[in-house]
């Protein structure tokens, strides 16, 4: 529930090659963390000479994409110092109302969406407002309050924390937004594709 960014799922050939190997596996579905990795290790980058361009290749599906796979940056984050990537991770809560212009405009809260973007920024300011009457713990507390009922993100069950992340994980407004922020700074409206979001930045 990361920003309504959806994790690729193997397909059963991939989960059958997997098992193979692994005839102990307990598990048929791997978990999060796992699809991510293997998700990673399986692409490469080659070169296609009729277009002049690069496109990714996945070794494990065969599958050919032009667009940049999700979690490929990361995997090349990887080989770099760990002290360097741990440092450009921050952590965040955020609050997300979604719109009829949202690339998926439901959620948790309405299955069908239909306020438009100017009524989710009136919503949204309403929040902030409310946010705003408070200092230190006391505003995180309300944030997370206001988050946990109103947030159309499924981060609303943690009180809109998304955990920690780093360069390349979230949409472009979002994460500009999120490293221009100081530690228990609040961002005004940011709007994403997936709606328009408030942000507060907890590490």
């Amino acid at each position: 529930g990361q920003l309504e960014r959806p994790m690729k799922r193997k397909d059963e050939g991939e989960e059958q090659k997997e098992e193979k190997k692994e005839e102990e596996r307990e598990e048929t579905i791997p978990s999060f963390s796992e699809t991510q990795s293997s998700t990673q290790q399986n692409w490469v980058v080659k070169h296609s000479k009729s277009k002049n361009r690069n496109y990714y290749f996945n070794t494990v599906t065969k599958e050919s994409v032009w667009d940049k796979p999700e979690g490929f940056e990361e995997e090349k984050k990887e080989s770099s110092p760990k002290k360097r990537k741990m440092s450009d991770q921050v952590k965040a809560s955020h609050l997300l109302v979604k719109h009829n212009q949202s690339r998926n405009p439901s959620s948790w809260r309405e299955a069908n969406i239909t306020r438009t973007k100017d009524q989710a920024l009136e919503r949204l300011n309403g929040f902030l407002a409310e946010i705003k009457k408070e200092n230190g713990d006391a505003m995180a507390k309300k944030f997370a309050e206001l988050a946990s009922t109103e947030s159309d993100c499924s981060s609303a069950k943690r009180g809109g924390d998304l955990g920690p992340f780093g360069r390349n994980q979230m949409q472009k407004p979002f994460e500009d937004a999120t490293y221009a922020l100081k530690v228990g700074e609040l961002s005004g409206p940011v709007f994403s594709d997936s709606g328009v979001h408030i942000i507060l930045r907890t590490a």
